[in-house]
């Protein structure tokens, strides 16, 4: 079927076409299959990824490797990945790097690791990752069914928001498959292995794994985390799909789908996001009657700021939707809209919390709307002490 199908009738096309066949030939199959498009291979260059790598350069030693590079990788993960590049001789890697403007506006100090880890993801692998992957259709992922969790009902073909397509080849291989793999096919295993890290990640976010420990029990440790956010998991990392608009706040839930009432004259639903966090404290929120378009916006996390360029002018407060903790595409905006020139007030909207504050204040936002009871579970002391924003003060400098 031609790819402006489905890409959900995509995917249960392929899986029932290829249910029978192995990694080999689902790579093989994948790379010509008109249902699959322009595909491209993510990876870490972690413990385990030397094995699709290798099946890969079997097939075809040009497919492109993107390599996230998030600048806080252990040096033998860099010195490995140079390795398995000259050893399986393949041409076409891609590193792939956060925007380093952006980098220095959310974590000038490289900190942001330690308070809030999924904003860290988002801002070194996800955001890079999804835009390297906007000209493909597909991509090859290294994920199997006994790593759990969240992977444990894996296919071969997996639908990815409705964007793109995931291919996960090594989804019914176990432990032993890949062990035996490496062993038949004399392939260097990463040195980090030996030193207790069969799982590896980002060098602040990584630890030993001790005896009889789950494998991945080093990532995130002390945290209910369990993915990195570049893979779309239901109710971990949820972000609207890059090709959703909407256009406004009210076409948002709070886990990131669409309302269907955006159009019908209702009045705004409020959802008791009432509080307002500024460097004065705690506030009633006072948008609701005082703000009328044009002169206030509501942006998504997916919004194009050039699109509201004429309209900068004539607005006195821009909103912008943060739908879950992990998601900071909306730093990324309140940045842009500041570098465009709007001076009005800038508020940050949904799931924000207290350890993003000066995060937020850095990229240019004046405040946050949050609800009430996420005010009292982090009341007004917690906000006011993460409020360090003052060394990077970028409002005063815009407005100097």
């Amino acid at each position: 079927m031609p790819l402006d199908s489905p890409v959900s009738a995509r995917v249960q096309a392929l899986n029932r076409r290829y249910r029978h066949h192995g990694a080999t030939a689902v790579i093989e199959h994948a790379l010509r299959d008109k249902d699959t498009g322009k595909v491209a291979l993510v990876s870490s260059f972690g413990a385990e990824s030397v094995v699709l790598l290798h099946l890969a350069s079997v097939i075809d030693r040009a497919l492109p490797i993107l390599f996230i590079d998030t600048a806080m990788l252990f040096p033998e993960t860099l010195a490995y990945q140079q390795e398995l590049a000259e050893k399986l001789r393949l041409s076409d890697i891609r590193v792939i790097r956060a925007d380093a403007g952006t980098v220095a506006q959310i974590d000038p100090d490289g900190t942001l690791n330690r308070h809030d880890q999924d904003a860290c993801c988002a801002l070194r692998k996800t955001e890079p990752l999804q835009n390297a992957l906007a000209g493909f259709d597909a991509w090859i992922t290294g994920r199997k069914r006994y790593q759990g969790g969240q992977r444990s009902a894996l296919e071969f073909f997996e639908n990815e928001a409705d964007r793109r397509i995931k291919i996960n080849p090594l989804a019914h291989w176990s432990s032993a498959d890949l062990h035996d793999y490496m062993v038949e096919n004399r392939l260097p295993r990463h040195p980090l292995i030996a030193k207790g890290y069969p799982s590896i990640g980002c060098a602040p976010c990584t630890s030993k794994v001790a005896a009889g420990e789950d494998e991945r029990a080093g990532r995130w440790r002390g945290s209910e985390k369990e993915e990195c956010g570049i893979h779309f998991v239901n109710g971990k990392m949820v972000r609207i799909p890059v090709t959703a608009k909407a256009n406004s706040i009210d076409d948002i839930k709070l886990d990131g789908t669409k309302t269907d009432n955006s159009n019908t004259g209702l009045p705004r639903q409020e959802t008791n996001m009432n509080v307002i966090v500024s460097d004065s404290g705690f506030a009633a929120d006072d948008w609701t009657g005082g703000f009328d378009a044009p002169q206030a916006l509501d942006l998504a996390p997916d919004a194009n700021p050039a699109d509201y360029a004429a309209q900068l002018a004539g607005a006195k407060i821009i909103r912008i939707a943060f739908p879950s903790f992990s998601d900071g595409r909306g730093f990324t905006i309140g940045k842009t809209l500041r570098d465009m020139g709007f001076v009005g007030r800038l508020r940050a909207y949904g799931h924000v919390l207290a350890d993003q504050y000066a995060m937020a204040r850095r990229a240019g936002f004046d405040e946050v709307e949050i609800s009430a009871d996420l005010a009292a579970r982090q009341p007004e002391p917690q906000w006011l002490a993460r409020a360090d924003w003052q060394q990077n003060n970028y409002q005063a400098r815009l407005r100097a």
